[in-house]
């Protein structure tokens, strides 16, 4: 039998609301805190805006994130108790995690390089829809789509923005991505498609001077963008836990049934 990871020296983490804050100084209290530098797990105390925030920060420590529902939206998070944590850490399942890598080169020719957990968009920057070309694999796939912008999501981003642009939910475990249209306007019945995760996606961004467009890395911006190319990046991966019973992959399933 595999022994369990060690998980005793706790890094804390939260956001700047005064829930937050009180649920970390009396964690800390209880079971010390370390510097992520020697910690074994990373317990970020917040919302889902934190855990991106968290989940950037540690991306290429390789230390596994337990979050606790402190926030406004907790999807990402487990529920909040002081309760046993270093328990509930050793009995936490591990789901990874790969994030998206977005390469934006404006008109100015300077490169953008960024990272994305949930996804990358591209939006219009002015009141004229923007027109873009699709190339998937070095294909042409659509010549012009004219629309407020486009996503790329992660099987993890599937229920944030992607859903409310009435893109489809992934499995989390499902090898994917989302390609959805944001208001499309032509083709108007065009409703995005299923990408294989390891798939190359260019976006070509039409008429840039008249139709200005902006690319989004989670939170990292890159204005007047021509050209936007996103991949999977597999060199990295994010380690994530959850409860049992409460994992990543159920709470995505029951989003599917609104339950």
């Amino acid at each position: 039998m595999t022994p369990s990871p060690r998980r005793d020296r706790i890094a804390f983490v939260a956001s700047q609301s005064a829930e937050a804050q009180a649920a970390q100084a009396q964690l800390v209290s209880l079971y010390g805190d370390h510097d992520a530098a020697e910690a074994d797990v990373v317990v970020a105390l917040g919302g889902d805006g934190l855990m991106l925030q968290t989940l950037h920060q540690q991306m290429r420590s390789g230390l596994p994130i337990y979050g606790m529902h402190r926030g406004t939206v907790g999807f990402l998070m487990n529920e909040y108790s002081i309760h046993d944590l270093r328990g509930r850490l050793e009995a936490a399942r591990e789901t990874v995690i790969h994030p998206l890598l977005m390469r934006a080169t404006d008109i100015y020719g300077e490169v953008h390089i960024h990272h994305a957990i949930n996804e990358v968009s591209l939006f219009r920057q002015s009141h004229q829809a923007a027109r873009l070309r699709i190339i998937i694999d070095e294909r042409e796939r659509m010549s012009e789509l004219v629309a407020d912008g486009i996503l790329v999501a992660t099987p993890a981003g599937s229920t944030a923005y992607n859903l409310s642009a009435q893109g489809p939910i992934l499995p989390i475990n499902a090898q994917l991505l989302a390609l959805t249209p944001i208001s499309a306007f032509r083709p108007r019945r065009w409703r995005g498609a299923l990408l294989p995760d390891n798939a190359f996606v260019v976006i070509e961004v039409l008429e840039v001077d008249k139709r200005p467009v902006a690319a989004v890395a989670d939170h990292d911006e890159a204005r007047d963008v021509r050209r936007v190319e996103v991949i999977s990046d597999k060199t990295i991966a994010l380690r994530m836990l959850f409860d049992p019973g409460h994992s990543l992959e159920e709470r995505i399933l029951s989003e599917q049934f609104g339950t």
